[in-house]
Order: structure tokens, then C-alpha cells, then sequence
């Protein structure tokens, strides 16, 4: 008997824990939005960009969740920013966040949860150095979109631009990266242990 689900393809660490369906997919989608939201609030304020745990929880978010939800996730945590909800980096929110110079990190964040989620579907994220390495490509195309809109929306030049938007961040978002790849590593060796352990038992 076939479920209905918003995930497609090869299983994520989340579907090693919960039997797709439509009703854990929104749960996840969800929870993926609310961390985030929590994330966002650990905040280092620096002008124009502040450094803040949000990139940590998309890379997580993408990985766990896969492609289609990981993106959906920040697709909602944006809607809820926008509608009025203070899920920005310091409990900020509205359209003009989102239109403001740190508004394409935030578009960012669907690109890259998409990105690590997709690369999670082909086991990326099943060795550190894979791991590590689809993390860094999801942070490296969160600057891909944020930059450039920072850029348009403060008319910097180039050089104003990496260094408001990109130089503060560079040791942040390696360590993001390794941070993220050591917990998604660890939860799935938990989760193999676990599924081994049962195993034994029969």
C-alpha cells in the first residue's frame, strides 16, 4: 500500500526515524521552519549583514529533511517572517526584511536547503568529507544569492560588497560547515547503531 508524500527518492535521516507521510512531511516542513526561527536568534549584530545560526540550521534542515521538504521548510520560514511573524535574526519580520540587504541570504537559505537535501538523496551526507563538502556548497550558494541582492539593495561595489557581506563570515561558515557535517554524521551513526542493535535482538 503506497503512502502519500511530499518526499521523493532515496530516504533521509529523517525518514530513518518516521514512515513517510503527508502528515510527518508537514510535521518536519514545520519543525525544519521553527528551528531556524530559533536559530536566527543567536545573533552576532554586525551591519549590514549580522552573523546569526541560521546558515547551521538550513544545512541541518536540507540534510535531514531532503530536496523538496528542506526547501519547503524555509519557503515557510520566509512566508511566516513576511506575514508578520518575528522569525528573523532578532525577533525582526515583515516584507521589508526580505526586501532589505539581508533579504537574499534569507531566499538563499531555500536554494541551499535544496541543495543539501538533494545531495543527502545520493548519501552525501553518509561520510564526513561528502558531508562535508555538500554543507559547503549549500553555504556557498546562500552567498551566492545574498551577496549579489546586498550589492543591489545598499549600491556597494564590489569590494564594499564581499567586504560587508562575505570576509565576516568566512571562518563562521567553515566552522557552520564542520559543525553541521560532525552532528549529521553522529546522528546517523546513531541511527545505524540503532537499526543494528534491533537487528541482533531476532
Amino acid at each position: 500500500m503506497s503512502t502519500v508524500s511530499l518526499a521523493f527518492g532515496r530516504p533521509t535521516l529523517v525518514d530513518r526515524l518516521l514512515r513517510r507521510s503527508l502528515v510527518t512531511d508537514i510535521a518536519f516542513i514545520a519543525a525544519g521552519a521553527a528551528f531556524t526561527a530559533v536559530a536566527a536568534q543567536l545573533s552576532v549584530p554586525l551591519w549590514p549583514v549580522p552573523i546569526t545560526g541560521q546558515t547551521l540550521a538550513v544545512l541541518i534542515v536540507g540534510s535531514s529533511l531532503g530536496a523538496l521538504r528542506g526547501a519547503l521548510s524555509m519557503v515557510l520560514y520566509l512566508v511566516l517572517g513576511v506575514v508578520g511573524l518575528p522569525v528573523f535574526s532578532d525577533q525582526s519580520h515583515g516584507i521589508g526584511v526580505v526586501a532589505g540587504p539581508t533579504g537574499g541570504y534569507i531566499v538563499g537559505f531555500i536554494l541551499a536547503a535544496a541543495l543539501t537535501g538533494w545531495l543527502a538523496q545520493r548519501k552525501w551526507d553518509h561520510r564526513i568529507l561528502g558531508a562535508i563538502a555538500s554543507f559547503s556548497a549549500g553555504t556557498l550558494v546562500t552567498f551566492a544569492v545574498g551577496l549579489p541582492w546586498l550589492a543591489a539593495t545598499l549600491h556597494l561595489d564590489l569590494q564594499q560588497t564581499l567586504a560587508g557581506g562575505l570576509y565576516p563570515f568566512l571562518i563562521g561558515g567553515v566552522v557552520k560547515a564542520l559543525l553541521a557535517a560532525g552532528f549529521i554524521r553522529l546522528a546517523w551513526f546513531g541511527v545505524n547503531r540503532a537499526d543494528s542493535t534491533d537487528t541482533r535482538r531476532f
